[in-house]
């Protein structure tokens, strides 16, 4: 039996000269007062040999929280134990504002940028998003404050998140370094990357696939309707297969396209945190990988 390539534990971040681990850890839901707790949840995270720490400014009111929350917490958990800061690669993002929705001017950029440190605490990002597209914002502009922040110091390499090929290719052309990053939604329920030109772009151009949501905000642990049950089930015989629980198969999956996609997996479990690398055990024939996928698309490839 012929398997494709188990994916590597670490990888360059585009073409940064950053290496990253190949699973990421998200906070999204990164929140409350409660330091100890969440200075475990980082501590395991990084005892799980993932690297690479996703965050945002606007990730707290989603929790009932204020803008910057997520960021925040993790200042303070960095505040209280400094090293730990040295064994992470720290993404963000920025562009969103309440109420606006969008906004990257260079102006608000420059000033996001900047709140974002703060909270943090820290001298520099290593990776540095457009959260979402700014429609009114002339790449050019963009392009020119994630670069007087970088020549600044304050973030080290430039990505776009929910960006279309389109879109990045715009941003691209007037940055004076490559893009580092793509991050889509992507899982075996949400494949329009694999056919809208984002991960061609992605490999064309060196670029690192940061997928969130990869367990289908939820869908994969509860799927609700006939085609998120046979994706399921295909996941579960391949977890079985392998010696692990579903999530690890759905990140795996994930994992084995070429163009080395990188799962940011959303638990705030330190225990569930913990086995995330269990998602490097399976193995997955040619055929395999495309019966997911056809369970997902709900037919067979032409």
């Amino acid at each position: 039996m012929s398997y494709l390539k188990t994916p590597d534990r670490f990888a360059p971040l585009g073409q940064s000269g950053i290496t990253v681990s190949t699973l990421a850890w998200g906070m999204w839901r990164f929140a409350g007062d409660d330091v100890a707790l969440a200075r475990a949840r980082v501590e395991a995270a990084l005892g799980a040999g993932i690297t690479l720490l996703d965050t945002a400014d606007i990730y707290g009111p989603d929790n009932g929280e204020p803008f910057g929350a997520a960021e925040e917490l993790l200042g303070k958990v960095l505040r209280e134990a400094p090293a730990l800061r040295d064994r992470m690669i720290l993404a963000s993002k920025g562009g969103i504002r309440l109420g606006v929705p969008y906004d990257s001017s260079r102006a608000y950029l420059a000033q996001a940028i900047d709140a974002s440190l703060a909270r943090l605490g820290c001298e520099r990002i290593e990776l540095y998003q457009i959260h979402r597209p700014d429609l009114l914002a002339h790449p050019q502009e963009v392009a020119r404050a994630l670069d007087d922040a970088r020549q600044a110091g304050k973030i080290v390499a430039v990505g776009v998140s929910n960006h279309t090929p389109a879109q990045a290719k715009a941003l691209a052309a007037f940055l004076p370094v490559p893009l580092a990053s793509h991050q889509p939604e992507f899982s075996p329920l949400a494949t329009a990357p694999l056919f809208d030109g984002l991960l061609d772009q992605a490999m064309t151009e060196r670029m690192s696939v940061l997928a969130w949501s990869p367990l289908g905000g939820g869908r994969i642990a509860a799927p609700q309707d006939e085609r998120a049950r046979a994706v399921a089930a295909l996941l579960d015989a391949k977890a079985e297969e392998a010696g692990v629980d579903r999530a690890a198969a759905a990140y795996s999956w994930i994992m084995t396209h070429s163009a080395g996609i990188i799962p940011i997996a959303g638990t705030q479990n330190p225990s569930r945190i913990a086995t995330l690398p269990d998602a490097y055990t399976p193995r997955w024939t040619r055929a395999q990988w495309y019966a997911v996928l056809e369970a997902s698309l709900g037919e067979k490839l032409p």
